[in-house]
């Protein structure tokens, strides 16, 4: 469970105020998968990074029960001098998960071949996301966070990854950012919409993607 409690995020840009996140209170309930629907720039991903814990709220609390991930796919805390299988071997030993099980998931899955034991530095962008995939599907968590990171690579690495997250999503619960309706359809058994500062939850993903798409016709009028 996460819940939000008048979380209120502003950020100052040369001299002016933006507010991504006003006084914000909703609840997105334990093993659901939650689609969250804005416009670029809404603050989707800063809304993530706040229940990650990675960046702070200027107002307000975010509770949560269970564990939660860091977002799935963020490659910035890997060393680049670490090769990708010691890299994976760091976070296996942080997260407490067997070692080996998650290098051969992580090597299997990301499909990097040789690159899987080179300097991280050395890796395309496509590389290191799906090194950063891999490990994060890897290590079991109560509460995925997921931005974006299943439109990286080719069709067959797209279907592995939702073949990927749909089998953690039988025991676990999500936070989906997405542009696409049909992905969230095919992801998430929920929806929220974030506009203005201000967060809508819904049960039914239809409503959600119905707010996202009058929203998206009022901005570009």
């Amino acid at each position: 469970m996460i819940r939000f409690e008048n979380l209120t995020k502003e950020f100052v840009i040369n001299g002016r105020s933006k507010v991504v996140a006003e006084r914000i209170n909703a609840v997105f309930p334990s093993g659901v998968s939650v689609g969250l629907l804005g416009r670029n720039g809404a603050g989707k991903s800063t809304l993530l990074s706040m229940v990650a814990g990675t960046m702070n709220p200027t107002k307000g609390r975010i509770h949560s029960t269970g564990t939660i991930s860091w977002t799935v796919g963020f490659a910035g805390s890997f060393h680049g001098d670490l090769t990708g299988a010691q890299n994976a071997r760091f976070i296996a030993r942080i997260y407490g998960v067997d070692t080996d099980e998650l290098v051969a998931f992580v090597e299997d899955f990301a499909g990097l071949g040789v690159h899987f034991h080179l300097p991280f530095r050395t890796y395309s962008a496509g590389m290191k996301s799906r090194l950063a995939f891999g490990v994060s599907m890897g290590v079991p968590f109560d509460t995925y966070l997921v931005d974006e990171v299943t439109s990286v690579g080719d069709a067959a690495f797209r279907k592995k990854s939702a073949q990927v997250f749909k089998a953690r999503m039988k025991n676990a619960g999500a936070v989906v950012v997405t542009h696409s309706p049909d992905q969230m359809r095919d992801m998430c058994t929920a929806g929220a919409v974030l506009e203005n500062g201000h967060l809508t939850y819904f049960d039914d993903i239809e409503e959600a993607i119905a707010l996202h798409n009058r929203n998206m016709r009022q901005v570009n009028r």
